[in-house]
């Protein structure tokens, strides 16, 4: 079976990098300090190159929605696109009592490799530094339970009505990844931000589809998609789930087509 090539994850040792980022904050930073440390985490952990700049917005309110990557694509978003961005994440990763486990199981032992029963305390350390930063970096918990679901929308309209660019990777884990790609189908409640800032301002909202190669060290940057307030809610959010999906699919592939050889391609 064809797939393309393994996205590398964060190079050896750079999470000491990420680690020195963290210092003793949990309080909301200036955009010159966020400025600051995505440069740091571009010089010490991405490096990469940013395409598709015609693309790019001037200024919010807009939604990124891009592949994950692991721990590789945030990072490699927050410091390839040059505006500040308020990402979706999972709400364990911003509580105190619940991050140590959630970055053992997905980060520690599942890409570090460090076995237990060193995985947990490493873990431990590790959360009390990361909570503070991502919390510094003004992260949007996101929640299971539909009703604490809600308050990561009215905090994300909250930003979208000041000018502010949302960060989401919509990839659902419960999904068996596409077997070129290995990119999971979409979630598609994200979309429901379309048709609510819609009823708050009148105004469509724009969602941008990037696509991450470790491999390549390349942030590709989508054409805009706006939300068409014409259509059914439903159907709308079907429509925006699906084309923001195979944009980045098609962006991805696009970026390792290079790597792949003349038979692969007809």
């Amino acid at each position: 079976m064809l797939t393309l090539p393994v996205d590398s994850l964060l190079p050896s040792s750079s999470w000491l990098g990420l680690i020195g980022l963290a210092g003793t904050w949990g309080r909301p930073i200036s955009d010159r300090l966020y400025r600051f440390l995505v440069r740091l985490l571009d010089i010490l952990i991405w490096g990469g190159e940013l395409q598709g700049w015609e693309n790019l917005p001037e200024r919010g309110p807009a939604v990124f929605i891009g592949n994950h990557l692991d721990a590789l694509g945030p990072i490699a978003a927050v410091s390839s696109i040059p505006l500040r961005l308020y990402p979706w994440i999972i709400a364990d990763m911003v509580d105190e009592t619940k991050a140590a486990a959630y970055l053992n199981q997905d980060f520690t032992e599942r890409q570090l490799h460090i076995p237990p029963p060193f995985s947990m305390a490493f873990s431990r350390l590790l959360s009390r530094l990361t909570v503070p930063l991502l919390r510094s970096f003004g992260c949007i918990p996101v929640y299971h339970d539909p009703q604490r679901l809600f308050l990561a929308f009215e905090t994300s309209l909250r930003h979208l009505e000041q000018g502010h660019c949302l960060l989401i990777f919509p990839e659902d884990p419960a999904q068996s990844p596409d077997p070129l790609t290995r990119i999971s189908p979409f979630y598609k409640g994200f979309t429901r931000l379309g048709e609510m800032f819609y009823e708050r301002s009148r105004k469509s909202l724009k969602f941008y589809p990037f696509a991450v190669s470790g491999v390549r060290r390349i942030v590709r940057i989508g054409e805009p998609i706006a939300f068409n307030p014409l259509n059914s809610p439903y159907l709308e959010r079907l429509r925006l789930k699906d084309v923001l999906e195979n944009a980045v699919r098609t962006m991805y592939i696009e970026l390792h087509r290079p790597l792949l050889t003349p038979s692969y391609l007809r």
